[in-house]
């Protein structure tokens, strides 16, 4: 998933100091958004949280994989859909501390199921359909706690409000 990369900062008054970064490749997340308005979420364990979470189909881009292919790909493999559209949402820069890569967004408009999942052999999820109106208040009561999750659907307000 990453690899860690020791980097030696010298300041202007000459101290030095080694910081260590993870190197990443590019993440993507896909906001399915069906023909009635649902979105499709995943509710799958995480390990770090010792709990389950909510959050929406998302990944790594495998290597010369674009953004969208990736969005493509990880839209099939975890919620079964295919998409009439899927619009770029813009990127985030995940913790840019410590990190250099990007995490990309996309609206899956038109989402319908063409398929079963296709976890990969260390995931498991249900997946859940609710009302897009909802989503906030998933938010508000941390159902929805993945901040990269949250940051996906602040993405899509943002554009949502510019298209009025």
């Amino acid at each position: 998933m990453f690899h860690v990369e020791a980097i030696r900062f010298e300041s202007p008054e000459g101290t030095s100091e080694q910081f260590y970064c993870l190197d990443a490749p590019d993440w993507i997340n896909v906001i399915p958004l069906t023909l009635d308005g649902n979105v499709v979420l995943l509710r799958q364990y995480r390990f770090g949280v010792e709990a389950f979470t909510l959050e929406i189909p998302g990944g790594m881009c495998d290597p010369g994989e674009s953004p969208r292919a990736a969005a493509a790909r990880e839209l099939r493999e975890e919620a079964g859909c295919e998409a009439a559209e899927l619009i770029d949402l813009g990127w985030v820069h995940p913790n840019p501390a410590i990190q250099g890569n990007r995490c990309h967004t996309f609206l899956a408009q038109g989402a319908v199921r063409v398929g079963p999942p296709e976890p990969g052999e260390h995931e498991a999820f249900e997946l859940i359909e609710t009302p897009l109106s909802t989503i906030p208040d998933l938010i508000r009561s941390s159902a929805i706690s993945h901040a990269l999750v949250i940051t996906a659907f602040h993405l899509l307000s943002a554009r949502s409000f510019s298209d009025r």
